[in-house]
């Protein structure tokens, strides 16, 4: 194969992923699991625990009831008061109608790409988290653009990460790890669906091609 007079040498064989448009442009729902849910609800597994007592989420609760080990009141944060799921309807960058210290769980994912300003909304997350309460994030390091408007600003590394809420909830406090690797990358931008790679292909973790970034964060008094 020659491309602008150079030959290739062993060139791969693409198959099905040799075209310039995706083969889903839902992320993969079509197909079966978007790659991204595999890292974020292992990600909920593991730190189950921690969904407990006061838990916000937002959008809706689906990932609080499916990982609830004991929680004790339910609310939905959203922006858009016409979201049926919301019982708090605000910005997360100024909640300033949600008083502080009121939950013991926050559960915030894929998300933050949403807010231009980051680091407002991790301060309004913390203030919202009661002394002890935690704070379940993760955040996109690679992703198709949303289609919905321009709202889509941002992606993350772990080092942005670590930094961000590091800043407002102390370093020691915050555990960050990059999750994926370049064939999840790749099956995730193409639209491919998570049941598509063998869990022993998704559980590679490559810090150089990461697909997303997790952030468990703790408020101490």
């Amino acid at each position: 194969m020659e491309i602008l007079g150079r030959r290739v040498r062993r060139p791969v064989r693409l198959g099905s992923l040799r075209r310039t448009v995706p083969i889903s442009t839902n992320w993969g729902y079509d197909r079966g699991s978007p790659v991204d849910r595999y890292y974020i609800e292992a990600f909920l597994e593991e730190h189950r625990k921690d969904v407990r007592g006061a838990s916000l989420e937002v959008a809706n609760d689906a990932y609080i009831r499916r990982f609830d080990t004991g929680v004790t009141s339910t609310d939905v944060l959203h922006v858009d008061g016409s979201n049926p799921h919301a019982t708090i309807v605000a910005d997360l960058t100024d909640a300033r109608n949600v008083d502080s210290d009121q939950f013991d769980c926050f559960i915030l994912t894929q998300t933050l790409q949403f807010v231009y300003d980051v680091e407002r909304a991790v301060g309004e997350v913390y203030r919202l988290l009661r002394p002890q309460g935690v704070v379940l994030a993760t955040l996109p390091a690679l992703s198709r653009l949303d289609p919905s408007g321009g709202t889509d600003f941002w992606r993350f590394t772990a080092a942005s990460c670590e930094r961000l809420f590091g800043a407002v909830f102390g370093a020691g406090n915050v555990t960050v790890t990059a999750k994926g690797n370049v064939l999840a990358a790749i099956a995730f931008l193409a639209g491919l669906a998570a049941e598509e790679l063998s869990q022993r292909e998704l559980d590679v973790e490559d810090e150089l091609f990461p697909l997303l970034v997790t952030v468990r964060a703790v408020k101490r008094p």
